[in-house]
């Protein structure tokens, strides 16, 4: 099961729907692609069938992602623990900087935020879900284990 927040499954839904409409699309320019003959030497027919098999594997992907997509509800969920939609306040105990992250279900790719986005699958998401204010979270990194101290939920 993956936590994401409404927005982000709207997102999910969107993406979805922009897959399933450029299948028409694509079948007109197989057949446009067909009707130009010879099928063993035509590079359009054989890209435009490419672009069909990854646009349904796409919808696949995204019809089972879907499935097992959970919303969060902020309401079931103590207001001093991390959930994804949660900015919270970290100290890395190591060089004691001090960073806000914002755990989310989906990556949105925005990397002009005031905070650092980490997905809850990711090892600094699973670390960070259901840690509460005050806690001391370990983060197994490939360049090694970090520890960060949860400050404030914002």
């Amino acid at each position: 099961m993956e936590f994401v927040t409404q927005e982000e499954k709207k997102q999910v839904e969107d993406k979805l729907e922009q897959l399933k409409a450029k299948r028409p699309v694509i079948t007109q320019r197989i057949a446009e692609a067909r009707a130009m003959g010879d099928l063993k030497e035509n590079a359009e027919y054989h890209a435009a069938r490419d672009e069909q098999g990854l646009n349904e594997a796409e919808i696949r992907r995204l019809e089972e992602r879907i499935k097992k997509l959970k919303v969060a509800d902020r309401q079931e969920i103590p207001e001093d623990m991390v959930f994804v939609g949660s900015v919270v306040k970290l100290k890395d105990l190591e060089d004691r900087s001090e960073d806000l992250y914002r755990l989310v279900g989906e990556a949105s790719g925005n990397f002009d935020a005031d905070e650092i986005e980490v997905t809850s699958s990711s090892p600094m998401g699973e670390a960070l879900l259901k840690a509460r204010v005050g806690d001391v979270v370990r983060v197994d990194l490939p360049r090694g284990t970090r520890r960060y101290e949860v400050l404030e939920l914002l």
